[in-house]
């Protein structure tokens, strides 16, 4: 089918970055994919090669006048253009018209999912919008996870070996200090401006550690917290990563023993990676973002043993200004062991893009009965 991505960047890279993993998943599996987007500059660094099968088109108004695909998703509630939206509701068999929402492991993402929001006025008169809900269970969206997401039957530390050849291959290997000091701890920092850094430095100080800031708002304010050979404390040391590839990234996050990720599109990379990983959450002004946070953690450790559960979790809700930070660190085992679990719960579940398609495929087919019958 024809699909129609709308996406709206709003101030960070994460609804693109959801979006490009969409587009080019759907058309690896042979779907055609016209990706509409206000900001597309960032895909320059992003997905530089492209995608076959992947057309991006620049969102302007007045829009050019394509004929609506058999299915239009808007992602995040971003609201494709009025005049499109009218095209839509002209066509003979109307688009499945589908509001891609933002991940959440709250239980209203489940209850909300594959809802129905009949249109009764203004240009999409007449039209069904569905609403499709990321998630972390079977009764939710789904979890974006293309054919190279997982690595599976491979060890954690076999995993992140492969990994730091691959970036070395691409010349971010010794020029980020990757494996050059035995024994080191690598981790990757990829936060928003506001993050506790200090903090974090100072309990990241208790081993070596080597700590590479990717590219984004945090970089230079955690680039000072270091001296000009990147050096802080006894055992830390930094160094800053360019923007990378969607690849490039996946292959930072499998190089790392522990990896601090913002937002969505990463956070699910951190989780395919199999590493230990903290989340630095959108920060949103009614504070729903703590509830948020709690879900997941409700979810990630779950059965775990309460000397792991409790530290994590002290730590997640330090890292996000929401509570004080552990006293101990949690155990670096044990907290493999739970993330590897994790990943593979969630691995044995049906993707988002299948699930999608699905959803999409099922739609039109009840739409042209309905026509039908008509």
């Amino acid at each position: 089918m024809l699909w129609d991505l709308f996406c709206r960047v709003v101030d960070h890279h994460g609804d693109l970055g959801v979006c490009w993993r969409l587009a080019a998943d759907l058309a690896s599996r042979g779907e055609r994919v016209r990706l509409w987007v206000d900001d597309p500059l960032a895909l320059a660094w992003m997905a530089p090669q492209g995608a076959a099968g992947v057309s991006v088109i620049r969102w302007v108004e007045p829009l050019p006048s394509f004929a609506p695909g058999e299915v239009v998703v808007e992602a995040f509630g971003c609201h494709p253009p009025s005049a499109f939206v009218e095209r839509m509701a002209k066509m003979p068999t109307p688009p499945v018209w589908i509001d891609l929402e933002y991940l959440s492991a709250e239980a209203f993402a489940e209850r909300s999912h594959g809802l129905a929001s009949p249109q009764s006025h203004g240009p999409g008169a007449g039209l069904t919008r569905w609403f499709f809900f990321p998630g972390f269970s079977i009764d939710s969206g789904g979890l974006l996870r293309d054919a190279q997401a997982v690595e599976a039957g491979v060890l954690p530390q076999a995993a992140r070996q492969r990994a730091r050849q691959a970036l070395a291959a691409v010349g971010l290997g010794l020029g980020l200090g990757l494996g050059t000091v035995p024994g080191e701890r690598v981790v990757s920092l990829f936060a928003y401006a506001d993050a506790p850094l200090a903090e974090l430095f100072e309990r990241l100080d208790s081993q070596p550690t080597l700590v590479l800031l990717a590219a984004g708002a945090a970089q230079a304010p955690a680039l000072a917290h270091f001296d000009a050979e990147g050096r802080r404390g006894r055992h830390l040391r930094a160094s800053a990563v360019p923007w990378l590839d969607q690849p490039g990234y996946d292959h930072l996050l499998r190089a790392c023993d522990l990896n601090f990720a913002r937002g969505e599109d990463s956070i699910v990379r951190c989780m395919w990676a199999g590493a230990p990983f903290v989340w630095h959450i959108y920060k949103q002004a009614d504070t729903a973002h703590a509830a948020k946070l709690e879900a997941l953690l409700d979810r990630l450790t779950a059965g775990a043993d309460v000397a792991l559960a409790a530290p994590l979790r002290a730590l997640w809700r330090a890292w996000n200004g929401l509570g004080d930070w552990p006293a101990e660190w949690p155990a670096a085992a044990p907290w493999q062991a739970l993330c590897l679990a994790w990943r593979n719960r969630l691995a044995a579940q049906t993707d988002l893009c299948t699930r999608l398609m699905h959803f999409a495929a099922t739609q039109a087919q009840a739409g042209e009965l309905t026509l039908s019958e008509r």
